[in-house]
């Protein structure tokens, strides 16, 4: 089971967005890759085409590495560690800080 998931609200630990948080869209997990919402912006230079005619400089979330995210624990709202208990039938993670669940939202 992963420890971040799409969906999950994460802080960044490192590099030129230390600090802000956003929310996981996707995850790769072969190459331990994540893509946050507005955090790691590049510009993508865009050709024209039929549904973009002018073509263009666009900017657009880059993959960050997984090492450098740390989930926000919704109980506490403090970037955590993951741990794991077994409770109403099925394994879940919890904040290492204050032992609450963590579902992903």
């Amino acid at each position: 089971m992963a420890l971040i998931r799409k969906g999950d609200t994460v802080s960044i630990l490192s590099g030129k967005d230390k600090g802000k948080s956003g929310k996981v869209l996707q995850i790769w997990p072969g190459t331990q890759k994540a893509l946050v919402e507005r955090i790691n912006l590049v510009k993508h230079f865009e050709r024209r085409s039929q549904q973009n005619p002018s073509g263009g400089v666009v900017e657009r979330e880059g993959a960050l590495a997984i090492s450098k995210l740390a989930i926000l624990c919704p109980k506490c709202k403090k970037p955590s560690r993951i741990g794991w208990e077994l409770g109403e039938g099925s394994k879940q993670r919890i904040c290492r800080r204050c032992k609450g669940t963590i579902d992903a939202t």
